[in-house]
């Protein structure tokens, strides 16, 4: 099994950035995806980015293409959410999963989650 802990959430005005970390233990990290995701009260869990550990393919939601940018360090088994330009509506809490043949945008198809991350953008 895959433990996963997302780490690097806060308080950020608009327009700042952070970064998330999601370090992964228990397994080898290669050969996973890894996936990020989002949700705000109320609202239904949304599908960010993802990256496939071996090589390197990445995935970008519209609502955030241009803005995040996902990497690996498979060295140090952690993946990391750059988030630029935030808005107050990137205000959620933030969950970093993994899966051997997921992808995508549809958190079904991952198997490990972490704990999550708490973000927030004021305006």
């Amino acid at each position: 099994d895959v433990h996963l802990v997302e780490s690097g959430g806060g308080l950020v005005q608009a327009g700042g950035s952070l970064t998330l970390s999601c370090a992964a233990s228990g397994s080898t990290f290669d050969g996973y995806a890894i996936g990020w995701f989002r949700q705000a009260p109320g609202k239904e869990r949304e599908g960010l980015s993802c990256i496939d550990t071996n090589d390197g393919s990445t995935f970008y939601a519209d609502s955030v293409k241009g803005r995040f940018t996902i990497s690996s360090d498979n060295a140090k088994n952690t993946v990391y959410l750059q988030m630029n330009k935030l808005k107050p509506e990137d205000t959620a809490v933030y969950y970093c999963a993994a899966d051997l043949s997921g992808w995508g945008p549809n958190g079904s198809l991952y198997d490990y989650w972490g704990q999550g991350t708490q973000v927030t953008v004021s305006s």
